[in-house]
């Protein structure tokens, strides 16, 4: 009894998208090669979403799960799976929809609320399966509805909260539920409208001002505020101008406040009654008229040398009834000078500053604009000098001046000058700086600064400052005569110079060996040097340079000449005379020598060999006398 599976189904009936309510079958089929007609026990078993729904054993080759009412939890994926003879086979999955959910229930913890208090409702999506998306819609008459979203992953239930606000009075609010299939969106249809009635816990409140109408700065204005209640307990009212609390009660229905009238008090009043979460609010418009205007306070002069006199005068226009005083301003408080509409002073720089005046009519006191008065003291003459310190500046180099003036009252205006020409002008309160980087070698213009303020004595110049322009070492270089071989004994002269560079100028003679010796230095004013050795020995064979500076502060160091020391003249022909005497001795022997062997030879001999070793014996004990 061999057999095979060929292939494994599933299928669903009628379609994969079925309606919400309407039947559905999931219908598993087996297709199995026998090598003869024998039975054969099948077990069927289908899952949804990888579970357990249906399991069945059968003869036949085809196994039926029927479900009577689809619902949108039947949505998912189905997959079969049949075992026989110890062989088993799977189906591919199938993907069914049911479509349509199921119309939400929308309930609601009250049905009556106040003003301020909230509205519980739960929506709830009976036999669908999570997750789910919840829509709940707050509908009041001519409006556009409010809606809120919540988001289910593990229910299918939602429950939200909505605020009863200020002139909510019949409400109604429903629901709707919404799911993701195969990233699409589906969404159930409207539940039940469900009505909550709000009653009012205060009504509306009133405000009042009295005088109602025609007031002016210096009247006193009252305002009232109240309303009705249902409940006293945490009622609040308060009274507000521009976000600014003037007055406030609580646990009464009425609140007053009343205040001395100024121009600023016009403007809208607000008053809001406060209860738990309920708030109403009621406007007022007031306007006060203008008493008398601001005053003015006028200056004789705005900007004046010290020592001079300043006239201040405070007037209104069109009103002359009127306390007057007045003031300079200071950040710890305004400091009073006179009570009076006119006020003159001789004044100094420390009176400069910020002036006021104010005037006070029926208790009504305002200010006039500030008054700014400058007072000057002349600048004194100005000193111009190098920020480095000395008056000079390397060429090549800029060349920083500074110019100041140790008293004035600032602003200070600073002009530089070089020669007659304006380079630079500079507004600061006691110095300025100049940078000139255009530094030539042959400039005799000098510089000059002048300092001028607001001071009626006008314009103050400094000093001529000249400047030296030091021109650095260029090309040192070291010659000598006699030049290359020097006799012993003899004198030498040395000579140090330079091609270009500002004197004075640090000349400085080295001869090398195995360190640097410094033979000789001198600071000249002149562009060269001559140092003269008067006795040249054979140890001062070796290798000389010179060095050149000045107050560039840069070395220049000139190319090495190399000195050789040899013998003197009257050295050399001492040596060639003892040469030729030792020459004409040997001669003179040999001579002798020949003739002697010619005559006698055996004295000869004798002799010879006498005068030898006596010459050796007297060498070896007379240290006098060298051999050869």
């Amino acid at each position: 009894q061999v057999f095979t599976f060929n292939t494994v189904e599933i299928k669903v009936q009628p379609s994969v998208k079925v309606k919400n309510g309407a039947p559905m079958s999931v219908v598993c089929h087996a297709d199995i090669s026998k090598s003869t007609n024998f039975q054969l026990k099948h077990n069927f078993t289908i899952f949804k979403d990888g579970k357990l729904v249906f399991m069945t054993v059968s003869d036949k080759g085809d196994a039926q799960y029927e479900i009577s009412i689809a619902r949108s939890s039947d949505t998912g994926e189905y997959e079969c799976t049949v075992e026989a003879g110890g062989k088993t086979k799977s189906s591919n999955s199938l993907h069914v929809w049911v479509t349509g959910m199921t119309k939400p229930i929308l309930t609601a913890e009250k049905k009556e609320v106040l003003e301020g208090e909230v509205v519980k409702l739960r929506c709830e999506l009976p036999e669908e399966v999570p997750p789910l998306y919840f829509f709940f819609r707050k509908i009041k008459m001519n409006s556009t509805p409010k809606e809120k979203l919540v988001f289910e992953p593990y229910r299918n239930f939602s429950v939200v909260e909505f605020s009863v606000e200020e002139g909510d009075n019949i409400l109604q609010f429903d629901c709707f539920g919404r799911r993701n299939v195969k990233l699409e969106f589906e969404s159930s249809e409207h539940s039940n409208k469900t009505l909550v009635t709000v009653r009012e816990p205060f009504i509306k409140p009133t405000l009042n001002a009295k005088p109602s109408s025609n007031i002016t700065e210096g009247d006193r204005i009252q305002f009232e505020c109240s309303t009705v209640v249902a409940r006293m307990r945490d009622i609040e009212i308060i009274l507000q101008k521009n976000r600014t609390i003037l007055n406030s009660v609580r646990d009464e229905k009425l609140l007053k406040y009343s205040a001395v009238a100024t121009l600023e008090d016009s403007g809208e009043y607000l008053c809001k009654v406060e209860q738990g979460r309920a708030s109403k609010t009621t406007k007022l418009n007031v306007v006060v008229a203008e008493l008398f205007p601001k005053p003015i306070l006028a200056a004789s002069m705005n900007k004046l040398d010290e020592n001079k006199e300043l006239t201040l005068s405070c007037s209104i226009s069109g009103f002359r009834k009127a306390n007057f005083s007045i003031l300079r301003k200071n950040s710890n408080g305004d400091i009073w000078l006179k009570n009076s509409r006119n006020l003159t002073m001789r004044v100094n720089v420390n009176d400069t500053g910020s002036y006021i005046c104010k005037a006070e009519v029926k208790g009504i006191v305002k200010e006039s604009k500030p008054v700014r008065i400058n007072i000057y003291a002349p600048v004194s003459k100005p000193t111009l000098s190098v920020v480095s310190g000395l008056p000079e500046v390397v060429l090549g180099k800029p060349l920083r001046l500074i110019c100041r003036s140790m008293t004035g009252t600032p602003p200070i205006t600073f002009t530089f000058y070089k020669g007659n020409e304006p380079k630079k002008i500079v507004i600061n309160d006691t110095y300025a700086t100049f940078l000139d980087e255009n530094i030539r070698q042959n400039d005799k213009r000098g510089y000059k600064c002048d300092a001028r303020n607001n001071h009626s004595s006008g314009m103050k110049t400094s000093n001529i400052l000249n400047i030296t322009v030091i021109v650095p070492i260029r090309n040192a270089s070291l010659g000598s005569i006699p030049n290359g071989e020097v006799e012993d004994g003899s004198e030498t002269a040395f000579l140090c110079s330079v091609e270009e560079g500002s004197w004075p100028i640090h000349f400085r003679l080295f001869r090398k060996t195995d360190h640097e010796v410094l033979l000789f230095e001198k600071i000249e004013h002149a562009d060269r040097v001559v140092w003269h050795k008067e006795t040249m020995k054979r140890q001062d064979t070796g290798t000389y340079y010179c060095m050149a500076s000045n107050r560039a502060n840069v070395d220049v160091k000139s190319h090495p000449i190399t000195i050789s020391v040899i013998l003197a003249a009257w050295q050399k022909g001492l040596v060639a005379a003892f040469v030729l005497i030792a020459i004409a001795g040997a001669v003179t022997l040999t001579l002798w020598w020949f003739l002697c062997k010619k005559k006698k030879g055996n004295e000869c001999s004798a002799l010879a060999t006498n005068l030898t070793s006596e010459k050796l014996t007297r060498q070896h004990n007379d240290g006098d006398y060298y051999s050869g």
